[in-house]
């Protein structure tokens, strides 16, 4: 069973671009907060961030993607059984 992500056992779960999306946003919050410091290690903190935000962004791509595929190919989830898979 997953903790986060839908599953049968989990129907309230979250898609995987709609949990990327609530960590990216909080990344960026956090970001914020630390923009102003100048202190070598709050700067590479933030570097990371920024880098981890555009790995985020591209995860989310992704995730879109294998949303629209499964759509196209199988339908909206019915959240009776998987579209793929066992």
């Amino acid at each position: 069973m997953t903790h986060f992500l839908v599953t049968d056992e989990n129907p309230d779960g979250f898609r995987l671009e709609d949990i990327l999306n609530i960590i990216r946003k909080d990344i960026i919050q956090r970001a914020t907060r630390i923009m102003d410091d100048d202190r070598p290690e709050a700067q590479h903190v933030l570097a990371n961030n920024v880098e981890i935000l555009g790995l985020l962004t591209e995860a989310i791509e992704l995730a879109k993607d294998s949303t629209m595929t499964l759509e196209k190919a199988f339908g909206p989830s019915s959240g009776d059984k998987p579209r793929i898979g066992k």
